[in-house]
């Protein structure tokens, strides 16, 4: 019997994310209005002016930057979980998908949830590289450690119970901090 587990994390409240997507847009609206009256006032001088040039730059800089920008205000996380196989992504604004990458849970050393003592004494080593792929950090969340390549790494999730007993079932003997 195949067990296939999917879930998509997105931020407890809405609100903020919301807020911050609508002023960008104000912003790129007003910073692309700034640049393009910069850009004919410019036109209709005779010589170029110091001012009006740094104005253009910025203000167009600004719109062309927070235009590609935008989706990141708006990030969901998805695990996918198949036969003892975990796969996370992150999806920009439900237009962009980005693999952040795949691991077999029986290759983890431990895993555990960050309220574990464990996760104290891992977090602490020098030379670690830890990767947060969660929204909500009053969630009850869960890391993995291991080492790949000679590297130290940990990676703290937000999944659900059923998602952490999958994890738990296929996690190699010991590598379940309880």
């Amino acid at each position: 019997m195949d067990h296939v587990h999917e879930e998509i994390v997105r931020p407890r409240s809405r609100t903020l994310g919301n807020l911050l997507y609508v002023l960008c847009w104000v912003a790129i609206i007003l910073f692309g209005a700034v640049a393009l009256i910069t850009l004919s006032s410019l036109m209709a001088q005779p010589r170029l002016d110091l001012v009006l040039i740094l104005t253009l730059l910025i203000s167009g800089g600004g719109a062309v930057l927070l235009y590609l920008r935008r989706n990141h205000l708006k990030v969901e996380y998805e695990y996918s979980f198949t036969n003892g196989e975990i796969d996370f992504a992150r999806v920009y604004n439900n237009v962009r998908r980005k693999e952040l990458g795949s691991m077999k849970v029986a290759n983890v050393s431990a895993c555990g949830w960050v309220a574990h003592p464990s996760f104290r004494r891992y977090i602490s080593m020098p030379g670690l590289r830890k990767d947060n792929w969660f929204l909500n950090r009053e969630a009850n969340l869960f890391y993995f450690y291991f080492i790949k390549s000679g590297n130290k790494r940990v990676i703290v999730i937000e999944p659900t119970e059923e998602l952490a007993a999958l994890i738990k079932r296929y996690a190699s003997r010991g590598a379940f901090q309880e």
